[in-house]
């Protein structure tokens, strides 16, 4: 009975000492609702208004699944990578998986529209090419991650842009078409910093000027940045726009014209032509350059689009170039709900110097004549 009521007056001493200090209970505020994001509509879809700022944002960004096949000169297939067993050699697929997020903002200034972009690919897979060389660092037929790279990183105000892009060269241009393989002959390399100014002088007609580092071997080796302008001019019909470069590292000068038609609403072509003087490419480089990266002095590409309906598109591209390399690539395109989208191509390249000893090798082929396949899935959001 001594323990029974010692435990019936300790519950009851708890409950008054609780009840005593509920009195000075802290009261938990009820969490305020909170609202929801604030659209912006000013740049397009997608975009919505950073809490507090003026800013406008968007996040993107696609997934891409890759799967080649064939030679190695159509930049489809794996060739000559070693047998586990025998000690031979086979071919193989090349498989790639991308995913790539883009970033976007802008906001009006009293000096114009700031603007920013961002884009950065996260890679797994291996590489196309002619793996005959078996030497340990040749392992490109190896899937892994490979480097993340940084393909976007600018910022714009008004016309003046600044940051890591792809040099004006290719991207005011226009690029080859709409088709996988669209370097087969190649008419540009990308990557660059740059400070460039874009103007719009009104009835169709833009401009660009841009002073551009280059990238790997075609970096700048002084303080002199090569040099690119373009003009352009279009209307309902389409459009004609040329570009200049001037290589500060060769002192040479190349540029490129194209011409894009608007046949009717299925229906688009475009012919673009380039020509760069080499003599110094010759002497101290490989024939090819940032700004010239195609063989010898001239090539041409040309091509289109045709839509069958909103979901189905053909697209071709023929490409040819004075050291008589013909590249040609086609496929078909559909999209089966909006936003996935798979493109199935056929691709072709004829090597005209591959016996020469002179050869340069852009798109590593083991023979003369290469023809492959691939298929891409991709998803855009």
């Amino acid at each position: 009975m001594n323990i029974k009521s010692l435990l019936l007056g300790s519950a009851a001493a708890l409950i008054a000492v609780s009840g005593a200090r509920a009195a000075d209970a802290v009261v938990v505020a009820e969490p305020e609702p909170a609202g929801y994001v604030k659209i912006c509509d000013v740049y397009g879809a997608g975009y919505f208004y950073i809490p507090g700022t003026e800013t406008c944002l968007r996040i993107g960004g696609y997934l891409r699944y890759d799967m080649g096949v064939g030679d190695s000169g159509s930049l489809d297939g794996a060739n000559n990578v070693p047998d586990h067993m025998d000690g031979g050699t086979n071919d193989t697929w090349y498989k790639n998986m991308r995913f790539t997020l883009r970033t976007y903002t802008g906001q009006e200034t009293e000096l114009g529209t700031l603007k920013t972009f961002t884009e950065t690919r996260f890679q797994f897979g291996n590489s196309s090419g002619d793996y005959t060389d078996q030497t340990p660092a040749n392992n490109g037929w190896q899937a892994g991650n490979k480097t993340t790279t940084l393909n976007f990183a600018w910022i714009q105000l008004g016309g003046l842009r600044v940051g890591k892009d792809e040099t004006v060269y290719d991207q005011f241009i226009g690029y080859a078409g709409n088709v996988i393989q669209d370097t087969l002959i190649p008419y540009g390399v990308k990557d660059t910093n740059l400070i460039s100014y874009y103007f719009d002088a009104g009835s169709g007609f833009t401009g660009v000027v841009s002073l551009e580092e280059g990238t790997a071997v075609n970096t700048i080796d002084s303080y002199v940045p090569h040099v690119v302008g373009g003009l352009k001019y279009k209307g309902d019909w389409g459009a004609i726009t040329g570009v200049v470069a001037y290589d500060s590292n060769y002192e040479e000068v190349a540029g490129k014209v194209r011409l894009d038609v608007n046949v009717s609403k299925e229906l688009t072509l475009f012919v673009m032509g380039g020509y760069g003087t080499n003599d110094n490419i010759n002497d101290f480089g490989t024939g090819r350059t940032q700004y010239k990266p195609w063989g010898g002095n001239w090539a041409v590409w040309g091509g289109g689009t045709y839509k069958f309906n909103e979901k189905t598109s053909f697209n071709a591209q023929i490409s040819y170039d004075d050291w008589k390399n013909l590249g040609v690539a086609a496929n078909v395109a559909y999209t089966i709900v909006p936003g996935f989208t798979v493109t199935t191509e056929v691709d072709y390249l004829n090597a005209g110097k591959f016996d020469d000893f002179d050869f340069n090798n852009w798109t590593k082929a083991d023979k003369k004549s290469s023809v492959g396949g691939i298929v891409r899935f991709q998803r855009n959001f």
